[in-house]
C-alpha cells in the first residue's frame, strides 16, 4: 500500500498548492480573477510555466544573467567552485572567507574560513544535493534549477549582515525598494519609492532603522530594470557594502506567496502586475484540468 507521502507525490503540483493555500488561508486561491499581489503570486505558482521563469531559481544561471545584462552596474560574487561532491574542495584554494550554498534551493548557507574540511562539509550538507526544494511550496522554477552546490566569495564582514536591497520590478519599471536589515528576531524592513520616499509598510516585520539612499541608487534601479527585462514581475535582490553594489539573486516568488502584506500594499502591488494570459503561461507545460476542480470541491 503506498505511503501518504507517495500518495501526495502522485497528486499534480497545482492541486497540492491549492490544498496548501486553502489550509493556510481558509479559502481557495482566486485563479480566475486574482487581484492582489499575493493572489497573483499564487496564480504564477499554480499556472505559470513559461520558459522565461525556468532559470530564475538557478543561482549559477542568475549570476550569468547579472554579468551579461548589468555589466558595470553591479558586482557579481565570484564562483570559486561548483559541483555535487564537496570532497573536490580539498583541491581548491579558498580565500579567508567564503560561502557554500545549494544551486537549486534557498535558506541553506554555510560560511567558511580558509581551507575546507571536506568531511565536515559532507556531514553538514548531507541531503542538500538531492533535496527537492520545489516541493516545499510547489514553486516550478526551483524544479528547473540544476541540483548541486557552489562556493562563492563572501560579501561584507563576517558577523555583520550587509544592507539587503530588494527591488520589485513590474513590466520593466522598478516600483518599490525594500531595505532589509538584521536577521532572525532582529529582522527589520523599510519600504521606499524609487526616489527614496519612505512608505508606511513593513510586511509583518518590525520597522527597520531609517535608511539613507544607497550611494549608487541610480545604478541599483538601472540594474534591477535590466535584469527584469521581459518579466511582468520580478524581484531583484542586491547587497550594498562599502559603497559597492553586489548582485544577490532573482526572486520570481517573493515570500512564496505567503508574505503578510498589509491589505493596501497587497492591493497596490497587485494593481501594477499585469499577468500573462493563461494560454501563454501554460505553453508547453502541464495544463490544469479536471483535477483542479476536484481539489477545489
Amino acid at each position: 500500500m503506498p505511503t501518504a507521502d507517495r500518495q501526495s507525490r502522485a497528486v499534480p503540483p497545482v492541486v497540492r498548492r491549492i490544498r496548501q493555500y486553502r489550509q493556510v488561508t481558509g479559502r481557495l486561491p482566486p485563479l480566475l480573477r486574482p487581484r492582489t499581489f499575493n493572489e497573483k503570486l499564487n496564480w504564477r505558482i499554480c499556472l505559470d510555466r513559461r520558459a522565461l521563469l525556468a532559470p530564475t531559481c538557478d543561482k549559477l544561471a542568475m549570476k550569468d544573467s547579472a554579468r551579461r545584462l548589468a555589466p558595470g552596474l553591479v558586482r557579481v560574487p565570484r564562483t570559486l567552485w561548483s559541483g555535487t561532491d564537496v570532497r573536490e574542495l580539498a583541491e581548491v584554494g579558498l580565500p579567508r572567507h567564503w560561502v557554500l550554498k545549494p544551486n537549486h534551493s534557498c535558506r541553506r548557507v554555510l560560511v567558511g574560513a580558509g581551507a575546507a574540511d571536506p568531511a565536515v562539509l559532507a556531514d553538514r550538507t548531507a541531503g542538500w544535493v538531492g533535496e527537492e526544494y520545489w516541493r516545499l511550496n510547489e514553486e516550478w522554477a526551483y524544479r528547473r534549477a540544476r541540483p548541486g552546490l557552489l562556493v562563492e566569495e563572501f560579501v561584507g564582514v563576517p558577523g555583520h549582515v550587509p544592507v539587503d536591497l530588494k527591488v520589485l520590478v513590474f513590466a520593466g519599471v522598478p516600483r518599490v525598494v525594500e531595505v532589509h536589515t538584521g536577521r532572525g528576531a532582529q529582522h527589520g524592513i523599510r519600504f521606499h519609492t524609487p526616489d527614496w520616499q519612505p512608505l508606511p509598510w513593513t510586511a509583518g516585520y518590525r520597522p527597520g532603522p531609517p535608511a539613507p539612499p544607497p550611494r549608487r541608487l541610480d545604478d541599483l534601479l538601472a540594474a534591477a530594470a535590466a535584469l527584469a527585462v521581459g518579466f511582468d514581475m520580478l524581484r531583484v535582490d542586491f547587497y550594498e557594502h562599502d559603497g559597492e553594489l553586489w548582485f544577490g539573486e532573482l526572486t520570481p516568488y517573493p515570500g512564496g506567496g505567503w508574505t503578510a502584506l498589509e491589505p493596501d500594499v497587497d492591493a497596490l502591488l497587485g494593481s501594477w502586475w499585469a499577468l500573462p494570459g493563461r494560454r501563454a503561461a501554460a505553453a508547453g507545460a502541464w495544463t490544469p484540468g479536471p483535477a483542479v476542480e476536484e481539489a477545489a470541491a
